[in-house]
């Protein structure tokens, strides 16, 4: 006679198997669910990066083909066909206005004005579409203006300070004080965020107004 204890065990084994696959037939859809998504999202994933990269890619290769045109003219025409949303159209904007003040200045700052205004482009490109329309204002646009948008983008922590700080010192020498754009310059050298290039045009300026550099 066997082990009764044997057989309650094998009864509550069988009992357990019974839930188990009661559980299986209830809820098992959930697991696959579950890995259905994950393989899923994976594959998502790597079509959403594949299909950014080849994105950048053609808009790359067609601002290329615009700027290999013979004249500015027509480098405008080209770039100004390039369907794009987002940053790229930021980009486009800002190529689209540098070619622009080869032919028509006017254009070309409110091609940068529009740019610097544009909420759906990133800060970045915002700033800098300010940046050059200052840059390219002189004579158009009033000397105030000018200081008061280089004050907001020279501002500790911005993207183009360097740069902003450097059309600063050159906005206080057209308003005839030396000095101002002097102590500017002298600032700029020592901070370690400055470029090369921009370092060699500030040192330069500085020895063009007679004062120090700070150099040995």
């Amino acid at each position: 006679m066997s082990n009764p204890e044997s057989f309650i065990d094998e009864v509550s084994e069988e009992l357990r198997r019974d839930r188990a696959m009661q559980y299986l037939r209830k809820y098992g859809w959930i697991a696959v669910l579950l890995v259905l998504l994950l393989v899923g999202g994976t594959a998502w994933n790597e079509w959403r990066k594949a299909s950014a990269q080849a994105s950048a890619e053609a808009f790359g290769e067609s601002v290329l083909a615009a700027l290999e045109n013979d004249n500015s003219a027509a480098r405008v025409a080209a770039l100004s066909q390039i369907d794009v949303t987002g940053a790229q159209q930021g980009l486009l904007q800002l190529l689209r206005a540098g070619e622009l003040l080869e032919t028509d200045r006017g254009a070309a700052m409110d091609a940068f004005q529009a740019a610097a205004q544009d909420e759906s482009l990133p800060d970045a490109y915002r700033q800098l579409a300010a940046l050059k329309r200052v840059m390219a204002g002189q004579g158009i646009l009033p000397l105030g203006e000018r200081q008061t948008v280089i004050a907001g983008l020279a501002q500790p922590g911005q993207p183009f300070r360097p740069l902003a700080l450097e059309q600063s010192a050159l906005l206080a020498l057209e308003e005839g004080d030396d000095a101002r754009a002097i102590e500017i310059l002298q600032d700029l050298l020592q901070q370690s965020d400055v470029s090369a290039a921009l370092r060699q045009r500030v040192t330069q300026l500085l020895t063009g107004l007679g004062a120090e550099t700070g150099a040995a």
